[in-house]
């Protein structure tokens, strides 16, 4: 049993076979799945609840990504509070710095993630991070977690380090202030021991997994889109790493996604 807490499923890449998608991963033993709301900007926001209406194992989010921080405004941040209180929306995000890309101005993508704090602190739900630094430094995850500390840390709600590339001195940053650390499919890439070395001192309770779909498919489905299913791969790859078989670790993840969402599990659903 495994859960995807991190996809992209309202994404062009699945418009053409979105249900076979989802019905492979169910196969796969993916038992719950959060739909994130990003979509394209500030007018899609509630594409992940759109899913997760559908089906009763898919969870929602909202938030603006930092690619479109530049569109957010008062009516979009409206919008979020009132879409938050349904009651499949589970966190707010993904939402934080991204200085890779740099769509938004850096000014503007920090503005927009303190804001999101706020809003997402009255609404009592714990945030999605994104956080991606420039090739050359550090500097994101530096401004991030300042940010984090600052804002959030307060509230005690916590969240996720979503598709955790940092090292473990940043894990652990996010460890202290009440992340969990979720690992996507670069987990099994040759260039990313940084990342496996985080993978390797994390608490085993403070650990999820993801796919990120359609992005980052884990080996061996590495330069295909990805979907819910290849997070069995991320999780044999975790496995590994922690002297645990798949199952194991699928049962570790799931639970620990469980508790902190402080949800209960439900039997096996129908599609």
């Amino acid at each position: 049993m495994f859960v995807d807490s991190h996809a992209h499923l309202d994404g062009k890449q699945f418009d053409s076979d979105r249900e076979q998608v989802i019905s492979r991963a169910r196969a796969a033993g993916v038992h719950t799945i959060v739909a994130i709301g990003n979509g394209d900007g500030p007018d899609e926001v509630d594409c992940g609840i759109r899913l997760a209406k559908r089906y009763d194992f898919i969870y929602a989010t909202v938030g603006i990504h930092p690619h479109e921080a530049r569109l957010a405004n008062e009516a979009a941040y409206d919008k979020m509070a009132q879409l938050a209180a349904d009651e499949k929306v589970i966190a707010w995000g993904e939402m934080g710095l991204d200085y890779y890309y740099d769509h938004s101005p850096r000014d503007v993508q920090k503005n927009v993630f303190i804001r999101q704090m706020e809003l997402a602190g009255t609404a009592k739900l714990p945030i999605v991070i994104h956080c991606r630094p420039s090739d050359d430094s550090d500097n994101a995850w530096e401004d991030c977690l300042a940010l984090i500390s600052e804002h959030w840390a307060p509230t005690g709600l916590g969240g996720i380090l979503h598709c955790f590339t940092g090292n473990w001195q940043q894990a652990k940053c996010g460890l202290d202030i009440g992340f969990m650390i979720s690992f996507a499919g670069n987990l099994t890439f040759p260039k990313a021991q940084q990342i496996r070395d985080a993978a390797m001192q994390v608490p085993l309770d403070r650990i999820l997994i993801e796919t990120d779909s359609p992005y980052l498919a884990p080996i061996p489905h590495r330069g295909k889109r990805n979907e819910p299913a290849f997070v069995v791969e991320t999780a044999r790859k975790l496995g590994e790493l922690r002297g645990l078989t798949v199952e194991a670790t699928g049962e570790v993840t799931t639970r620990n996604f469980y508790n902190f969402f402080k949800l209960t599990e439900t039997a096996e659903s129908t599609i």
